[in-house]
């Protein structure tokens, strides 16, 4: 998926910050619409996601994410008035729009000639992600910024790889 954003574009450096964002940090798409360029703590490496309920949180921002940030800051985002961190290809450059972040993550993965896909389904890949990398579902709300683990358990599909590397044979 991330391989299909052409990074030698503009647009294609924006691409891949968002689709890179998405599947890492797990942001909803309304979280990813509204961050501003002041919630990007360089110095610290955060990053403030306002998630529902107005509820403000801080992340962690992994290095990966931050070159994807970096070098879209750097050679894709246009000059503009909108202190939105991302911006749409056009002019005038407003602020990208949840239905634009659909449109990008379907547009990845035709590129990448994949099964049509949301953005919401990153959120899944980056919950699946940490569980495989052995973080506890309690983390996985964390990062996900769950009120409940059942809805974090809705997330965490079982790992069937994972499993059968535990499980015993079916006695015959």
């Amino acid at each position: 998926l991330l391989g299909s954003c052409d990074r030698g574009s503009a647009v294609g450096r924006r691409d891949f910050a968002v689709v890179t964002m998405l599947g890492r940090l797990g942001l909803r798409a309304g979280e990813l619409v509204a961050l501003e360029l002041a919630d990007v703590d360089w110095r610290g490496g955060e990053i403030v996601v306002r998630g529902k309920g107005n509820r403000h949180e801080r992340l962690p921002l992994p290095v990966d994410v931050g070159r994807a940030l970096s070098a879209y800051l750097r050679g894709g985002r246009h000059a503009s008035e909108c202190r939105r961190l991302f911006l749409g290809a056009r002019a005038p450059y407003r602020g990208i729009t949840s239905s634009a972040v659909s449109a990008i993550v379907s547009g990845a993965a035709r590129k990448a000639g994949l099964p049509p896909m949301s953005s919401h389904r990153l959120r899944h890949t980056a919950a699946t992600e940490l569980l495989r990398a052995g973080a506890s579902l309690s983390e996985v709300g964390q990062v996900l910024r769950h009120r409940s683990a059942l809805s974090t358990a809705i997330y965490a599909k079982v790992d069937r790889l994972a499993l059968r590397q535990i499980a015993r044979p079916w006695p015959a």
